[in-house]
């Protein structure tokens, strides 16, 4: 199979009538491992949302393409379908579903009929990634994300995330209310992904986490489009220095979306 590649030209996303995203353009290949970062209300979130379909943002303008294929006339689940992942800042609890059952019909879905991933495989290949994520073994028959903590939540994404075997990632806010510990771990399973076929976008608001997951580019998001790129040193001097330099630099008023976008 050939590396991925995830392209976003021109990118326009509204919600109610209101633009969040303006022209927003990106291209990930397989291999690399790209971080948006930004202030609040940028349109990090909204960007990830519209990307994998979610019907409250319209896109107005611009495209999304998959190894050339237009995303925006995919369906939800095909984009999950052709190798399209989403781990969610605030992860949905789904009662009566346990997250065994979950993962092994998401990945049956990905398959041909008749092809069927064996139980046992299945068995041993969750029990050796709950492993490497330091996952208690119950965690597996307890339902989906129902009185999980942050922490809980995050590490059930990145466990999705290394079941699943995407081959583009979106990982929106995923280190958001970690310990350090969590973050690790967090860190530990992505770092366990790289690969030429697997291309990631991660959407931070810290610095924190590329201290273990070192990034080949990050961008800096304000008024819904990339203003500023560079490498793992950009992040490291927007730890150091805030946003503020680049506003002057760049001559950007602040704006407030008026929600955390």
């Amino acid at each position: 199979m050939s590396a991925p590649n995830l392209k976003i030209e021109n990118l326009h996303v509204s919600i109610e009538d209101k633009e969040i995203v303006k022209g927003f353009n990106l291209e990930i290949n397989g291999g690399e491992i790209h971080a948006v970062m930004g202030p609040n209300g940028t349109g990090k979130s909204t960007l990830a949302s519209a990307i994998m379909g979610h019907p409250t943002y319209e896109i107005t303008e611009g495209s999304v393409t998959f190894d050339g294929e237009d995303v925006l006339e995919m369906d939800v689940d095909e984009r999950a379908r052709v190798g399209m992942f989403l781990a969610m800042q605030y992860p949905s609890e789904i009662s009566g579903v346990t997250n065994s059952d979950f993962l092994r019909t998401a990945i049956n879905a990905r398959r041909e009929e008749g092809n069927e991933v064996p139980l046992m495989k299945f068995i041993k290949n969750l029990d050796n990634k709950m492993d490497l994520l330091d996952i208690d073994e119950e965690f597996s028959q307890r339902y989906l994300n129902e009185g999980f903590s942050g922490g809980e939540k995050k590490r059930n994404e990145i466990l999705q995330l290394m079941m699943l075997e995407p081959r583009i990632a979106i990982l929106d806010e995923i280190d958001s209310g970690l310990d350090i510990d969590a973050l690790k771990v967090v860190a530990k399973g992505v770092n366990q992904m790289r690969d030429p076929e697997f291309g990631c976008l991660i959407i931070t608001h810290y610095q924190r986490l590329l201290n273990y997951v070192t990034p080949d580019k990050v961008h800096v998001m304000m008024q819904g489009r990339i203003v500023k790129s560079g490498g793992p040193e950009l992040a490291q001097r927007l730890e150091a220095e805030g946003y503020d330099w680049i506003k002057e630099e760049l001559g950007i008023e602040d704006e407030t979306v008026g929600q955390d976008a």
